[in-house]
């Protein structure tokens, strides 16, 4: 069951991540111990972040080894706002690259640019990481810096 503390509940936490398209920061663990951190596009759903990259990407074997995550959604322009926490993760392949798909819709607007060409390619494989929240913190200060 996944814990909501902050300025939002669940339901603001939705609507937030649902209209905010900016990557997120997931970190990892490496089989050192130390920690890695990337930005990937996300989409979320009922309570679940779906991410893509690709399938030899560090972070997907890094997963494999240790699922524990913490992640941080937020803007960089005032009013500063924004979601982070942690959780556990998942990694499977995006069979069709249904989800690459839908990320190169929100984030791009489409799939008719050369990086969605590239990341689309017939020879690369695509992963989808699901993150499954445990902890999440939001944050508001709209407010106070009117």
């Amino acid at each position: 069951m996944t814990e909501y503390r902050g300025a939002w509940d669940a339901e603001g936490v939705a609507d937030f991540l649902a209209e905010t398209a900016v990557p997120m920061r997931l970190t990892t663990h490496r089989p050192d111990e130390t920690l890695w951190t990337v930005a990937l596009w996300y989409r979320y759903e009922d309570g679940t972040f779906a991410c893509a990259t690709g399938a030899d990407a560090d972070v997907v074997s890094f997963l494999r080894t240790d699922d524990r995550v913490a992640f941080d959604v937020s803007v960089n322009d005032p009013p500063y706002r924004g979601v982070r926490g942690n959780g556990v993760a998942t990694v499977e392949r995006d069979v069709g690259k249904s989800l690459l798909r839908s990320l190169l819709e929100r984030y791009l607007g489409g799939t008719d640019s050369e990086l969605a060409r590239s990341l689309l390619a017939d020879d690369r494989e695509e992963a989808r990481i699901e993150i499954h929240p445990e902890d999440v913190y939001s944050w508001d200060y709209t407010e106070r810096m009117r």
